[in-house]
């Protein structure tokens, strides 16, 4: 029989907490407590520190959401099809979490802190399909500015993980399950309406970061 993962109680715990107070608010010992370990010095313990636990955060959830974008981006034949690759296996990762779940807004605050906003870009360098796929998506967009391209790509980034914390946020608040599915087929559409908007100013494309 596996022995379980003795880190798993601390991850979960941090994810709440980020989710909850955000990440600069938490201290690894408030996370130890959280988790139950009476070893206060648990996270640098079990991950090296803090860089190293908000790493393995991000890396469990890539490591989830990747096996279903690869099947789904492997059958994409258009661009609403690379879209649906990214984004459903993301939403179906969601809807996957106990109740009430953290995932989604531990998410949003990594993307919004500004000592943490690499990390999603680094996770996702090391599960490459993702970054497969947004390459699809720019090829299918090579009619477009490619400055325009990349600032619709990062303003999808932040719409998709904003709109899905904001639904976790309402689920648990209303005490009613989340609508995944409807949620994602959503997304897929509004996401592929964006990046294929009309462009009337093409030199002046935003920088959504």
């Amino acid at each position: 029989m596996p022995r379980p993962d003795v880190r798993l109680p601390l991850l979960d715990a941090a994810e709440r907490l980020f989710a909850e107070r955000g990440i600069a608010t938490v201290s690894d010992r408030q996370v130890a407590e959280a988790a139950g370990n009476s070893n206060h010095s648990a996270v640098h313990y079990y991950f090296g520190g803090r860089v190293g636990l908000l790493e393995a955060l991000v890396e469990r959830h890539h490591a989830e959401v990747e096996p279903a974008q690869e099947r789904m981006f492997e059958r994409s034949d258009s661009l609403l099809g690379d879209v649906r690759a990214l984004v459903i296996p993301l939403t179906d990762v969601f809807a996957a979490q106990p109740t009430p779940s953290w995932r989604a807004r531990f998410l949003q605050q990594v993307m919004t802190d500004p000592a943490t906003a690499d990390l999603m870009r680094s996770g996702a360098g090391r599960h490459p399909t993702s970054t497969r796929i947004v390459a699809s998506v720019a090829q299918r967009l090579s009619h477009l500015d490619p400055r325009t391209v990349e600032a619709r790509g990062r303003l999808t980034l932040h719409l998709v993980i904003s709109a899905c914390a904001e639904i976790e946020e309402r689920a648990q608040a209303s005490g009613e399950p989340a609508r995944w599915a409807e949620a994602g087929a959503f997304l897929c559409d509004a996401v592929g309406g964006l990046l294929q908007a009309p462009v009337t100013s093409p030199l002046t494309a935003p920088a959504a970061d």
